[in-house]
């Protein structure tokens, strides 16, 4: 079994802490593990197998090519190592690994691997294109607008007026970035170049997304069974503390100001519409093996926000969390991905 980790996107130290979780769980009777690293500049290290030689000192976060360190690779050897494995577990997140690019590497040289194929982790990773397939497939979502790189180029007037039609306060995101990386709050038009023009430092593609409020945050979790159906996990509930106007890297990864409330303290009624929601934008998008569902929840309006093809994956992460509530504790959680991976031949499904 091969575990991929790190990647050129924004979120690599995100995977590195993720894939030690992954690899840190998988019972060595049963795997036999190659950890193989990708570094923030595309360069391929296969490492230890044993996380403990990842660890970091103080509060810097991991990075393959740096605290996680291991034997550089040549392409044609990490595809090798991959090409002899039997299942890949590809723990990436974000650009370069969640969107379909490394899905399509491993569809190439015919190795299972767990999570979605190349269609539905592209369409997942773009916001825009997410949001307009659950809106044909007849899916709630939010009123959105997004930005190309060439609309902002050759006419940026016309994008800031189709923005403008947008009730404010926004949120302004790179199309394709998680994390909660890039993200503005704007309240007043006059700011929102600056934003977008941060955006576009992670990602020439923007989405500007209308606030939904007075909303909660709530999550789900979705598994694939052993035809395949998606079925549900409980539910959880983010809360951010004072300090923060929104769910942002911060509050996410580095100063502890947000609560995240599993199961979530809602009605039976709110959780079944939520679990339904869920397999449903799974299904709309085509999605297998795991994603991740966010919504906001108001009085008035259950709203899908992002699904996510490959959430992260700490112990501590949502989508563990939420399937520990739900009766499959994590090591289960990885034997359930890899099975359900081991189950579905590359190729054409």
């Amino acid at each position: 079994m091969a575990v991929v980790l790190g990647g050129r996107s924004s979120e690599h130290a995100i995977s590195c802490l993720s894939a030690t979780s992954v690899v840190d769980s998988l019972d060595r009777s049963r795997y036999d593990v190659v950890a193989i690293g990708i570094s923030r500049a595309g360069g391929w290290v296969e490492l230890p197998d044993d996380p403990r030689a990842w660890s970091t000192t103080g509060d810097r976060l991991p990075e393959v090519g740096a605290a996680v360190s291991g034997s550089a690779a040549s392409t044609e050897q990490a595809i090798a190592l991959l090409a002899e494995a039997d299942v890949v577990f590809p723990v990436l997140h974000g650009p370069w690994g969640e969107d379909g690019t490394i899905q399509g590497l491993l569809e190439t040289i015919g190795v299972p691997y767990v999570g979605s194929g190349v269609l539905a982790s592209a369409a997942a990773m773009d916001k825009g294109v997410m949001k307009s397939l659950l809106v044909s497939a007849g899916l709630p979502v939010g009123p959105w607008r997004v930005i190309t790189d060439r609309q902002w180029r050759t006419d940026r007037g016309a994008a800031l007026d189709r923005v403008a039609e947008l009730e404010s306060p926004v949120f302004v995101k790179p199309a394709r970035a998680g994390s909660s990386v890039g993200i503005s709050k704007v309240t007043d038009h006059s700011d929102l170049v600056d934003a977008i023009e941060s955006a576009r430092a992670w990602d020439p593609r923007v989405i500007v997304e209308a606030q939904i409020a007075p909303a909660r945050e709530i999550e789900c979790g979705v598994l694939t069974d052993e035809l395949g159906r998606p079925f549900s996990s409980a539910c959880a509930e983010i809360r951010v503390r004072a300090g923060h106007d929104f769910y942002d890297f911060e509050a996410k990864y580095l100063d502890d100001s947000a609560d995240l409330i599993v199961p979530a303290e809602i009605t039976d009624e709110i959780t079944d519409e939520v679990r339904r929601l869920s397999a449903a934008a799974f299904d709309a998008l085509g999605c297998e093996g795991l994603a991740r569902v966010d919504f906001f929840v108001t009085p008035l309006d259950i709203v899908i926000n992002e699904v996510n093809t490959m959430p992260g994956f700490t112990p501590i992460s949502m989508f563990p969390r939420m399937w520990a509530a739900s009766g499959m504790d994590y090591p289960g959680l990885v034997d359930h991905l890899v099975s359900d991976a081991l189950r579905r031949a590359p190729g054409l499904r």
